[in-house]
């Protein structure tokens, strides 16, 4: 069984302090959502408030379309995994999956049978005898997953539960945790800071910068067609060049500034004369390339196996990194290099709005 997720105008304060700002939006039932932004923009706020740790100063939270409000958290629908994890080390982890149905009185036999129904779905099925601290971090992982998924949610919640996991580790637990949500079907809310972990696993991603939400997409959506400058920079790698538009035409804009003139798209459909920032990936740049050129000097290069991040200075003191692929020759460091970008690659913006 699996339920949408509502938002309403949610607003969450403590005192005089908005951790939440009327945050709405529908999370479908069955979809991989994720909540990514830096440390303090409110989503573990949201997610304490979806699962009735907290509650909510103004608005609302529906599950499945019924309001949350007065509803505890042991009550609700959800089921919550902490970046802690929180397993008994002293139990084992047959003990650990099947603690949340022996507190609810489930009989031994039918527990042992959802236990091990569980330890097969997370491929830890001749592990239940051991101790918890037997396990490697991803195994105390599935661990947690399991404990969570035997008490039938509606919803799981997950409090950036592979911060503590080494790079490989945690790669290869995202597929993991995809490929179970998967199975089972239900809803799953994921809170992370890592925008790898977000494009790669979710259906959908709200982007969230001091409280509110600034965009929300799949991962195509907010990578490739960012809405807002906080998003623009904090989503992956961006080049940014500032400026006023000195033309604008047909979804097209020119933008002027201290660099020169370059062209982009313009889907906010900016004003001419409008203050704008220009953004372009790294990997939209091409050394040589003809349009929209820039003069620069090599200040830095990054070999990194497949890729090579080459870091560069122009004229007016710019700093600009390209992103080369397998194959592609960096210039020297210190030399001259021109480069440019096609206008389909770019994007015009306005600033970062300041409170």
């Amino acid at each position: 069984m699996t339920a949408d997720v509502e938002l309403d105008a949610l607003t969450v304060r403590f005192g005089t302090f908005t951790a939440v700002e009327q945050a709405s939006l529908r999370i479908k039932g069955g979809e991989f959502f994720s909540f990514l932004g830096p440390s303090g923009c409110g989503k573990t706020t949201i997610l304490r408030t979806i699962s009735g740790f907290i509650d909510p100063t103004e608005g609302a939270v529906r599950i499945g379309g019924q309001d949350m409000r007065g509803i505890g958290a042991n009550k609700r629908p959800t089921a919550l995994i902490f970046q802690s994890l929180a397993l008994f080390p002293m139990m084992s982890v047959a003990d650990n999956i099947g603690y949340g149905l022996r507190v609810r009185g489930v009989a031994k036999a039918a527990r042992q049978k959802k236990v091990d129904e569980l330890l097969n779905l997370v491929a830890l099925g001749d592990q239940g005898a051991k101790k918890v601290d037997e396990l490697s971090g991803g195994q105390r992982q599935r661990v947690a997953i399991a404990r969570a998924l035997a008490v039938e949610p509606q919803v799981l919640l997950l409090d950036e539960p592979l911060s503590a996991l080494d790079l490989k580790l945690r790669q290869h637990m995202r597929n993991e945790l995809r490929a179970i949500q998967k199975r089972v079907g239900i809803t799953f809310i994921y809170i992370t800071h890592d925008q790898g972990e977000a494009l790669t696993m979710s259906d959908r991603i709200a982007v969230m910068n001091r409280g509110r939400i600034e965009q929300v997409g799949d991962g195509r959506d907010v990578y490739d067609a960012p809405r807002t400058a906080f998003v623009a920079s904090f989503v992956g790698e961006n080049n940014a060049i500032t400026g006023h538009l000195a033309e604008v035409a047909e979804g097209m804009a020119v933008i002027e500034g201290p660099l020169g003139r370059f062209r982009a798209t313009n889907p906010l459909a900016l004003k001419k004369g409008a203050r704008a920032i220009l953004f372009v990936r790294p990997e939209a740049l091409r050394f040589g390339a003809a349009d929209n050129a820039i003069a620069a000097v090599t200040s830095e290069i990054a070999y990194e196996g497949n890729l090579t991040h080459v870091g560069l200075r122009a004229a007016d003191g710019t700093h600009l990194t390209v992103l080369l692929g397998a194959g592609e020759t960096a210039p020297a460091m210190d030399a001259p290099a021109s480069f440019g970008f096609a206008a389909a690659r770019a994007i015009v913006l306005p600033p970062q709005q300041a409170d």
